[in-house]
């Protein structure tokens, strides 16, 4: 039971998932404002504007800077987590969309061509996520770190 106490109070784990959960949010906000369509299920995607993950680790790595120091090991992990999130973000991920979106031009090309019974379906484009979409993950990161560290 004493387990259970202490995931629940975890400052860190909870400023992390509230960040990520939050730009979700703000994705689907986006979406509303930008398209006038409510779409409900981009909580639920990845890539888009802003990183959920790039919030994620920034307010988690944001969280343990402020508490333990940025002299410490824990700090000194999670900041190399959190890079290697968003390089991913933007490079391996990213190139997976771009490939996605060829891949998807090629079978409608086949599909032109063969016809007979030639139906695969697309696969996802929207994997990664521009440097942008980053920034604004990390910031908005960072600002749930400060305001779950510094102010609550």
């Amino acid at each position: 039971m004493n387990s259970l106490a202490e995931l629940l109070s975890n400052r860190w784990l909870w400023t992390a998932v509230l960040a990520s959960t939050g730009a979700q949010l703000i994705k689907v906000l986006l979406i509303l404002l930008i398209t006038r369509r409510w779409r409900p299920a981009a909580a639920m995607e990845t890539g888009g504007m802003p990183s959920s993950h790039s919030a994620m680790v920034a307010a988690l790595t944001t969280g343990i800077g402020l508490s333990e120091g940025v002299g410490s090991p824990s700090f000194a992990i999670s900041a190399v987590f959190a890079v290697i999130v968003m390089y991913d973000a933007t490079g391996v991920r990213h190139a997976s969309g771009q490939q996605g979106a060829l891949l998807n031009e090629l079978v409608k090309e086949l599909r032109d061509v063969v016809r007979a019974g030639f139906a695969p379906l697309p696969v996802r484009v929207l994997l990664g996520h521009t440097y942008l979409e980053v920034l604004v993950g990390i910031l908005l990161g960072i600002g749930a770190g400060f305001v779950a560290f510094r102010v609550l």
